[in-house]
């Protein structure tokens, strides 16, 4: 993360140089050159302080922005933005002298102390090349005008911290993959783990007859959801009722977007009372959809005369309610019969 914070500024210094050298010579030599009657007056000092301040955090504004950009997506690349609450709860178990203790004796502390000794070595020997190569420029800084010196001083920067993004570039070539390994390495079970989560998910009746039951409660959930979504619901009417939806664009047929017996039949009544949904009275037809047709598919092929007096009548009535009853209210199909065979009876 640092070698590409790092980079991100360098690169920025580099963009910029120019303009932040000319920029930061001028901010210099206006607050180096003052009259008489400045030096004497405090107001005029403490505004010229504050007009060179604000000048210069506008200098490091793309800087410091470009940092900023760095230090938000370098987690992003890494795998994504985590913010957990519990990190910021109190915890006593961390203020424990004796798991300090083990921490600091950790093969992770130890990994930390060797990559901080590795950064310490690194920052000190560019720090040392750089002044010993530079030293003649260092020391003829003092005879040259403000731009020039401020030129040569950023590019003495700039070399240094080139220097640092070469060392910390290796540094991350070496960390990053042991830290991904690492990571890795506690996702992973031992086997006396694995065949114990196994012995536990598949010997427990009490936890697979949780799972199913859950499973099968949001199922109903997202079948009810699609209760109001519907065309018109088929009722038998105490016993069963059928939601159908159909979409003459996209559907070759009436589709069964949820069905149920007894309870849930009246849960999906109630949900059509409560969305407007026409609820029609079919006995036949009712059981036969129920026993014939499956939640998610399109009714049978010998079901469509049937289901067709159905739609005919919601249309007309979706007519008549869209006219402010100017038209006629129609009149609800009556004894709509299913072909042999298809209606299984009244249940018990």
């Amino acid at each position: 993360m640092a070698f590409l914070v790092m980079a991100a500024g360098v690169t920025g210094m580099w963009t910029l140089g120019s303009w932040l050298s000319h920029g930061a010579s001028g901010i210099m030599r206006r607050g180096l050159s003052f009259g008489r009657d400045a030096a004497f007056d405090t107001s005029a000092m403490n505004n010229t302080f504050v007009t060179l301040s604000w000048e210069g955090l506008t200098l490091a504004a793309p800087i410091f922005l470009l940092t900023v950009s760095a230090i938000l997506l370098t987690p992003f690349l890494m795998g994504g933005w985590v913010f957990s609450p519990d990190a910021l709860t109190l915890n006593f178990e961390r203020m424990n002298p004796l798991e300090g203790v083990k921490r600091m004796f950790s093969m992770h502390s130890v990994g930390e102390l060797v990559k901080a000794v590795l950064k310490s070595v690194l920052i000190g020997g560019v720090v040392w090349w750089v002044v010993r190569h530079e030293q003649d420029h260092l020391f003829a800084l003092i005879s040259q005008p403000v731009d020039a010196a401020i030129h040569a001083t950023a590019n003495m920067l700039l070399f240094a911290a080139l220097g640092l993004i070469v060392g910390l570039a290796l540094i991350a070539a070496i960390d990053v993959p042991f830290q991904l390994w690492q990571y890795y390495a506690k996702l992973r079970m031992t086997k006396e783990e694995v065949r114990q989560e196994y012995k536990e998910m598949e010997g427990d009746p009490q936890m697979k007859s949780r799972i199913r039951s859950q499973q099968r409660e949001m199922a109903r959930k997202r079948m009810m959801s699609e209760v109001p979504k519907a065309d018109v619901v088929v009722t038998n009417p105490s016993h069963f009722a059928v939601a159908l939806k159909y979409d003459a664009g996209n559907m070759g047929a009436p589709q069964v977007v949820a069905k149920g017996m007894n309870v849930i039949a009246q849960k999906i009544r109630e949900l059509a009372a409560e969305h407007a949904v026409p609820v029609i009275e079919a006995p036949p037809l009712a059981r036969a959809l129920y026993r014939h047709a499956d939640i998610g598919e399109q009714i049978p092929a010998a079901l469509y005369t049937a289901v067709a007096e159905i739609m005919a009548y919601v249309y007309q009535l979706n007519q008549f309610m869209t006219s402010g009853g100017k038209l006629l209210p129609p009149q609800p199909p009556a004894a709509i019969a299913v072909p042999d065979g298809l209606d299984p009876g009244v249940p018990d």
